[in-house]
């Protein structure tokens, strides 16, 4: 019997992909996942954390057409969706040649995405809203399954919260943590030495079997989650997210798709872990994702639950209770700015794992104990 495409998607690409980049297990399952809903990916972090090298290799590994570009304040139109044909042009006709541009990709990554000026922004809300892009008279319906973006910055005016409302999921994109750099080390000097494998894999997903993924997520029965994920969408806004009505219907895209990616044709509570990825600001990333842990963690057992919602082992309360007390003295030491950074990361770590944590006293009591910190931290 053959493989679905799911099954083929994650041999081909997401598994594949977490073989090589290493300690990026999350940014590959939210690709997968944009690509199955069919909706847009934002990567918020620093330069030289592999953004633009997961989204180019992904669309590499399920044979896409893929579109790649740089944005500047004082990028063009043109240079995105392509130039005038000036032989037409010469006979009054207005024609853009798109031939290897943006409106003939199935994927597309836009780096540093709110450089975007108003010439692009106008083009790019329909873009991504329609599939589709106006030039004159020119209507072109756009083949793109998603859009993925990435900026160190979040956006300040209105003009670009337009643009990031269009963006779905959202993914902090960190350095990687000391305890990861000999994995990626060793990892990145084979491919300096050896270069990437090139495997000619002919039953490598299609955008094609991409768009027959997303058609099966608009079969999935959402019967058995619409009443948990009702009541975590007041829980969401409560933290300040602005989670509009608009926002929450799209979100029910990435439960169907958590589903389907699970090979499963209803939804069940364990497809709420995409909430993590609706934030608005950074500092609600931590609050969000203990939030849905703890979500989760009152949720019954589900059958095939995707990876990103499985509760992990055991969470020892004492440890974790050792761990901030190692931090609160770190604290009161006096640290750099670098070592105050790093001890957010671990203290952030240590909130997200006492989500899990099964006494609900204990439970509470790390919680808040984290919570200060972090506000001390910053």
């Amino acid at each position: 019997m053959p493989d679905s495409p799911a099954d083929r998607l994650r041999r081909h690409a997401t598994e594949q992909l977490k073989t090589r980049f290493v300690g990026r297990d999350e940014v590959i399952d939210l690709i997968a996942l944009a690509v199955v809903a069919g909706e847009h990916l934002f990567l918020y972090g620093p330069p030289g954390t592999a953004k633009s090298l997961l989204v180019r290799d992904f669309a590499g590994a399920v044979r896409c057409r893929y579109f790649e570009y740089l944005l500047t304040r004082f990028s063009e139109p043109n240079e995105l969706f392509g130039p005038v044909d000036l032989a037409k042009l010469r006979e009054g006709v207005v024609a853009t040649v798109t031939t290897g541009m943006l409106p003939e990709a199935e994927f597309a990554f836009l780096d540093e995405l709110f450089n975007a000026n108003s010439a692009i922004l106008n083009n790019l809300l329909t873009v991504l809203n329609e599939r589709v892009y106006r030039r004159g008279s020119e209507t072109h319906r756009l083949p793109l399954l998603s859009v993925f973006a990435a900026s160190n910055h979040l956006p300040e005016d209105d003009a670009l919260q337009a643009l990031f409302d269009r963006f779905l999921l959202r993914c902090k994109v960190d350095s990687l943590s000391p305890t990861q750099l000999p994995g990626l080390l060793a990892a990145g000097w084979a491919i300096e030495r050896n270069g990437k494998p090139h495997t000619e894999i002919t039953d490598a997903p299609t955008a094609d079997d991409l768009r027959e993924l997303t058609r099966l997520a608009k079969d999935v029965n959402l019967a058995g989650v619409l009443e948990p994920y009702a009541d975590a969408v007041t829980k969401v806004r409560d933290l300040g997210v602005g989670l509009s009505d608009r926002r929450a219907v799209k979100v029910l895209k990435l439960i169907a798709a958590s589903a389907v990616m699970c090979g499963r044709t209803a939804a069940n509570p364990s497809d709420l872990w995409v909430l993590r990825y609706v934030w608005d600001r950074a500092e609600q990333i931590g609050p969000l994702g203990t939030l849905v842990s703890g979500i989760l963690e009152r949720t019954p057992d589900a059958a095939v639950p995707h990876p990103r919602a499985r509760r992990p082992e055991a969470v020892d309360p004492e440890t974790l209770a050792a761990e901030l007390e190692v931090a609160e003295r770190e604290l009161k030491s006096g640290l750099k700015l670098v070592e105050l950074a790093r001890l957010r990361e671990r203290v952030q770590a240590v909130a997200d794992r006492a989500a899990w944590v099964t006494d609900v006293a204990g439970r509470g009591h790390l919680l808040k104990k984290t919570a200060g910190l972090l506000e001390k931290l910053g």
